[in-house]
């Protein structure tokens, strides 16, 4: 394949866990544990996971291979850091080995938090930033449930920081797991409301990674089946979640995010997005939802989003020098696919005031993800984003 206009050509690592695809793959967790090392699994979960049936069925399948796993369930959405802590302790109790997450993006945060802490000592909080680890983590095995965080594959662990309400940002290759299985199956028993927010978080993961400083080829290709991914199959599985065929678009859209943001980073969408979750404990993809269009507008310069376009269903011919436009169309794309999810028009809706801005400006100054936004931005520049989304 030739590389699209604007591609950046030179060294580039790709770094990507074995994935494990398909309907029915969940059958596979407990060889996969067991080929990791696996006597005393430790795996996280939530109370939901419980509930709808998927952690008894991963129990069972690990007790078939001869193991004895031990059950961590108290995660909350936007794991806290208490909880890690609490998880890790009881890691370290039960003699545990391999960690294993199922459920969506705060399980599987929570339980490579629980890694970090296992393998490094500490707090977890004492790794925020890039490759703060020194010392070799636990093996991870994680089965998202959800179609959008992509934290199965990523080499991001995020966690609230209860003292400062801010969400810390992990970065690092030691967090990418050893093994990701994604099952279409598990994705039935997710409400509406969460495949709206788990999709945006994905469709955002595609278009930040596509145009971060920090993309490559590979990612690239990722990053555009991602979007066009998740434009054509999230609206339908919102509608009717027991469609299978729209599951596994997500599944593959959401894998397809995860692989792309975790090799090329993100940027300002998320760098903004983690201080109000971290703030008002909101779910991450609905606030991602409402900020993304304004980031884009906002990066218009960079040129890059005639191709972002295209794989979000735009029919005019932009050339190379119609980012501007093309970004437009993009950002519309975003508005007009939150509105049917019934996203909130503003972050007022979510209970973000004006007095929050300059607080919120300035934390995101220190997120790791706007360091490769394609456009810098400054405490004012910020706040005005945020004011543009209230």
């Amino acid at each position: 394949m030739t590389p699209a206009a604007g591609t950046r050509l030179g060294l580039a690592k790709f770094q990507a866990p074995e994935v494990v695809f398909g309907p029915g793959s969940i059958d596979e967790a407990g060889f996969a544990a067991g080929r990791l090392g696996a006597r005393r699994p430790f795996v996280v979960t939530d109370p939901g996971i419980i509930e709808a049936g998927w952690a008894d069925r991963l129990i069972g399948l690990l007790r078939e291979a001869g193991l004895d796993p031990q059950v961590w369930s108290s995660v909350s959405q936007n794991p806290k850091d208490h909880e890690v802590r609490a998880a890790y302790d009881y890691y370290r109790d039960r003699g545990a080995d391999v960690i294993i997450g199922i459920g969506g993006g705060s399980v599987m945060d929570a339980a490579k938090g629980v890694a970090v802490v296992a393998g490094n000592g500490g707090d977890i909080l004492d790794f925020a930033g890039i490759d703060r680890m020194s010392h070799p983590l636990p093996p991870m095995l994680m089965i998202p449930t959800t179609a959008g965080t992509g934290a199965d594959v990523s080499q991001f662990c995020i966690v609230t920081d209860t003292t400062r309400l801010v969400k810390v940002t992990i970065m690092g290759r030691t967090l990418v797991p050893e093994v990701s299985i994604t099952d279409p199956d598990l994705l039935v028993t997710m409400p509406s409301w969460l495949s709206a927010a788990t999709g945006l978080d994905a469709l955002t993961h595609g278009i930040e990674a596509y145009v971060s400083l920090a993309h490559n080829p590979i990612a690239d290709l990722h990053a555009l089946a991602a979007v066009e991914g998740v434009v054509t199959h999230l609206q339908p599985m919102f509608r009717q979640p027991s469609d299978t065929g729209a599951g596994a678009g997500m599944a593959q859209a959401s894998l397809n995010a995860g692989l792309a943001f975790s090799n090329a980073i993100l940027g300002a969408t998320h760098a903004m997005s983690h201080q109000v979750g971290g703030l008002l404990d909101a779910p991450h993809g609905v606030i991602n939802g409402v900020l993304l269009p304004h980031v884009i507008r906002f990066n218009a310069p960079c040129h890059r989003f005639v191709r972002l376009a295209q794989a979000a269903g735009a029919t005019s011919a932009y050339g190379a020098q119609d980012g501007a436009d093309a970004a437009e169309f993009l950002a519309g794309r975003v508005e007009e696919i939150g509105r049917e999810l019934g996203v909130p028009t503003g972050l007022s809706g979510l209970g973000v005031t004006a007095d929050n801005i300059p607080t919120l400006a300035r934390t995101t100054l220190q997120d790791a993800c706007l360091t490769t936004n394609p456009r810098p931005a400054s405490q004012h520049d910020i706040e005005a984003l945020f004011e543009a989304a209230l």
